[in-house]
C-alpha cells in the first residue's frame, strides 16, 4: 500500500556517480539497449548490466514503462480529488485503500498530513466518467467530505526524479 520506505544511509551511500548517471539516462529513456547506456555513463556494456540488475535487485529502478499521452487515448480530464475521514481507524483505512487501490482511474493515492486525510489524482475521459467515479468512490466507505479540483491546464509534468549527486 505504500511507497514509503525507510531507506537507510547505507543504501544511498552504494549508489555511486555511475549508477546515478545510469538513473537519469534510464529515467530519460528506458529503451536504450545496454551498450547505448554504458556509451552515455562511461561503461562497457557488461559492467553496465551488472549495475542495472542491481539497481533493479536492490528496488531502486521499480519498473520500466511506456509513458501514455492520457489526451490521445480519451483520458482529457484531470481531477485532484482531496479525502478527509471521520474515521482514522486501521481497519477503515485498510478496506478504504484496498477500495481506491482497485479503482483504475486512480493515478496516484497519498496519505497526507494537514488539513486533507488523502489526496488523489484521478483521471478520466469527461464528466459523466468522473461522476461514475465519485459515486463508487463515496459508496466505497463513510467520508467525511470529498472535494474534487479539475485541473484547467497541465504546466509542467514529469516523470524523472530529480537524481541527487553523490
Amino acid at each position: 500500500m505504500s511507497d514509503v520506505s525507510a531507506q537507510s544511509p547505507e543504501a544511498s551511500r552504494r549508489l555511486d556517480a555511475i549508477d546515478r548517471k545510469i538513473l537519469m539516462v534510464l529515467q530519460e529513456d528506458a529503451s536504450l539497449s545496454v551498450a547505448e547506456i554504458g556509451d552515455r555513463v562511461g561503461l562497457s556494456s557488461t559492467p553496465c548490466w551488472k549495475r542495472i540488475q542491481r539497481l533493479e535487485a536492490d528496488g531502486v529502478i521499480l519498473r520500466r514503462v511506456a509513458l501514455v499521452d492520457q489526451n490521445k487515448i480519451g483520458l482529457g480530464i484531470s481531477v485532484f480529488v482531496s479525502v478527509e475521514s471521520a474515521d482514522h481507524s486501521e481497519a477503515w483505512l485498510r478496506k478504504f485503500a484496498e477500495a481506491v487501490s482497485s479503482m483504475p482511474e486512480v493515478m496516484e493515492f497519498y496519505r497526507m498530513a494537514g488539513d486533507v486525510d488523502y489526496m488523489l489524482r484521478v483521471v478520466v475521459a469527461d464528466m459523466q466518467s468522473y461522476d461514475v467515479f465519485y459515486k463508487k468512490l463515496i459508496s466505497a466507505v463513510p467520508l467525511k467530505n470529498v472535494t474534487s479540483r479539475f485541473a484547467m491546464e497541465k504546466i509542467k509534468s514529469v516523470t524523472a526524479l530529480p537524481v541527487p549527486p553523490v
